[in-house]
C-alpha cells in the first residue's frame, strides 16, 4: 500500500469515529468559554488588584484546560484501536509498521494543527472582547509571536500524546499519565518553587513561556531558565521522544 493510500484510510478511520470528534469540539468549546470567562473576571477587577497585568495570560490561560480535551482526541486516535482490537485487521492491511505510523501521527498532526489554528485565533479575539479597555490588539508588541507559540504549542502537547498512546498501548492508562502530568504536575507542582528546577522542564511547563503563562520573567519565582523559542524546543523534544517511543513499541512488539 502507498503512502497515500495510508494516510487517507487513517485520514478515513479519524473522520469517521465520532467520538474523537466530538472530542475536538469540546476543546474548541472549553478554550473559547473560558477565556470569555477569564476576560470578564479581569475586566471587573478593581486595577489596585492587577499587579503585572498581561491581558495575553488573560487570552491563553483557557488552553491549560481545553488542551485536555485535545489530549484526549490524541490517546484516542491510537488508543482506540488497541483497545477494540482493530489493530491487528490494520497492520495486517499495511505490514509495514513505519510506514503505517507515520500515517497515523501525519493525520492527526494535520488535523490538529487545523483545529489548534483556529481556536487560538477564536480564543484571542474572543478573550480580548471580553477585556474591553484592558485589551491588546493583533499587531502589538509580543502578540504574534504568543499567537504562534500557542499554536505549535497545542500541536505538540497533542503529538507528545499521540507518542504516549502509542508506546502504552491503552486509552486509559495513557489518560490516566498525561492528565496527572499535565494538570497536577504542570499547574500544581509547578507552582512549588523548591521544585521548580525540575518542573520548569516538564512538558507543559516548558511551552507556557511563549504563551506568557508562566508569570513575570522578572520574578524569581517564576523565571524561567530559558526564553520562549527554547521552551517551546523543548516541549518539540518531549514530543519526538514520546513519537519515537510509540515507534519503537509498535515494531518490536506484537498488536
Amino acid at each position: 500500500m502507498s503512502a497515500g493510500a495510508v494516510f487517507t484510510a487513517e485520514w478515513t478511520k479519524i473522520r469517521t469515529v465520532r467520538s474523537t470528534n466530538w472530542t475536538l469540539l469540546l476543546g474548541f468549546a472549553l478554550c473559547v468559554g473560558l477565556a470569555a470567562l477569564f476576560g470578564l473576571s479581569f475586566r471587573n477587577t478593581p486595577s489596585e488588584r492587577l499587579n503585572n497585568f498581561d491581558p495575553l495570560f488573560a487570552a491563553f490561560y483557557s488552553l491549560t484546560l481545553g488542551q485536555l480535551a485535545l489530549v484526549a482526541f490524541a490517546v484516542l486516535v491510537v488508543g482506540s484501536e488497541y483497545g477494540s482490537g482493530t489493530i491487528r485487521a490494520s497492520l495486517a492491511a499495511v505490514p509495514r509498521r513505519g510506514l503505517f505510523y507515520a500515517g497515523k501521527v501525519l493525520a492527526a498532526a494535520l488535523l490538529v494543527a487545523g483545529v489548534s489554528l483556529v481556536t487560538v485565533l477564536v480564543t484571542f479575539f474572543v478573550a480580548q472582547a471580553a477585556l474591553g479597555p484592558r485589551s491588546t490588539t493583533l499587531g502589538a508588541d509580543g502578540v504574534p509571536q504568543a499567537i504562534v507559540g500557542a499554536w505549535l504549542y497545542l500541536t505538540l502537547i497533542c503529538l507528545f500524546a499521540t507518542g504516549v498512546a502509542a508506546t502504552l498501548r491503552s486509552s486509559a492508562l495513557s489518560l490516566g499519565v498525561l492528565i496527572p502530568l499535565l494538570f497536577l504536575g504542570g499547574q500544581g507542582l509547578g507552582n512549588i518553587p523548591k521544585l521548580k528546577t525540575v518542573t520548569q522542564f516538564l512538558p507543559d511547563q516548558a511551552g507556557w513561556v511563549i504563551m506568557h503563562l508562566a508569570g513575570p520573567p522578572d520574578d524569581p519565582r517564576w523565571a524561567r531558565a530559558y526564553g520562549p523559542w527554547t521552551g517551546l524546543g523543548i516541549l518539540a523534544l518531549w514530543a519526538a521522544a514520546a513519537l519515537i517511543g510509540g515507534y519503537l513499541a509498535l515494531r518490536r512488539r506484537d498488536a
